[in-house]
């Protein structure tokens, strides 16, 4: 066994596991507290109209998913800009994504595949997939998702021709109103599955990888900011937690490669365990130090990018009031 377990490594055991325990718990808590807002108010804004007697409520519950964090569909293809069509975001995803994994066959070539042992390329690869995920994602809005809403929205006024038309000749049409709402809902229920299930996945999927994308790095940093200026994400911080098990991941897979004597750049001379950080060694009497303070600076790192996000949402909002919408 190449890895020797010393007292104080112990010590940055029980932080790592301290940090999984904590992030495990945020991210439940806060999916139980978003687990009371249903998503019926999504097809209710987008099957009825703004003068039924139904839209305050409608209204309070998408405010009250928006604070939840919660990701609405339209979120994750549409731009943050009037007169930007959401069939440019999925092209700069496409390009990004088609760049970026040239830039890492190419690494896997010149290097072979032991670059995986480090951080940045994990990092590099996970952004890959972000903007792969999101050029699908992107495709599915731009192309199915807006197909469906027309036709739903054919259906709709094709059924409230009909309706006006039968009921034309009577003399009063009170209970109109309540038959459209029947029929509203009932081509909700019925097509909700096929509307958002898929696309409520990928998203939450989506958004996740979009906020483990804060180490950024030379190329894939000017991919990011692009994708950030234009897409409609929010950046909640109770996200921070899904960075903190990514980082956890890696430290682990560590420790398993280093336990089963993987000998990475070890000279052919001496059979020597290399780590790829310094401050990821559990021979240092000092680890435990490291591990905390890396530990820490996930705040800052992870504050870093929310207040870029949140210096565009606040800028472009001064500075382009009628082309600028932001998030919700």
């Amino acid at each position: 066994m190449a890895l020797v377990i010393y007292w104080y490594d112990l010590i940055c055991f029980a932080i790592v596991g301290v940090a999984i325990f904590i992030s495990l718990w945020v991210i439940t808590h806060h999916r139980g507290e978003s687990s009371r807002y249903s998503t019926d108010s999504l097809y209710e804004s987008l099957l009825a109209s703004h003068g039924s007697a139904d839209a305050g409520h409608v209204m309070l519950e998408e405010s009250a998913l928006t604070q939840s964090g919660c990701v609405s569909s339209s979120e994750l293809w549409t731009t943050c800009w009037r007169g930007v069509k959401p069939i440019w975001l999925l092209i700069l995803r496409l390009v990004s994504a088609v760049v970026m994994a040239g830039i890492l066959l190419w690494d896997v070539r010149s290097y072979g595949s032991t670059i995986f042992i480090y951080y940045t390329e994990w990092t590099f690869a996970l952004i890959i997939f972000y903007f792969v995920l999101g050029t699908i994602v992107s495709a599915y809005g731009c192309f199915g998702y807006s197909d469906m809403l027309d036709n739903k929205t054919e259906e709709i006024s094709e059924y409230l021709k009909e309706d006006f038309e039968e009921n034309k000749s009577k003399s009063t049409m009170s209970f109109l109103p309540n038959k459209i709402s029947i029929k509203i809902k009932m081509q909700r229920r019925s097509n909700s599955e096929e509307i958002e299930g898929g696309a409520g996945f990928l998203g939450q999927l989506m958004q996740i990888v979009y906020q483990l994308m804060i180490c950024m790095h030379s190329l894939n940093a000017l991919f990011l900011l692009l994708d950030t200026a234009l897409n409609n994400l929010k950046f909640p911080w109770f996200r921070l937690a899904y960075f903190v098990l990514w980082s956890c991941m890696y430290i682990i897979f560590q420790w398993v490669i280093h336990a089963c004597g993987f000998s990475w750049l070890a000279k052919k001379s001496k059979s020597v365990y290399r780590w790829p950080y310094p401050f990821i060694n559990l021979d240092d009497p000092w680890a435990p130090l490291w591990y905390f303070t890396l530990a820490v600076l996930h705040i800052p790192s992870y504050a870093f990018y929310a207040l870029i996000v949140k210096v565009k949402n606040a800028l472009f909002s001064l500075w382009f009031p009628h082309a600028y919408v932001g998030p919700c």
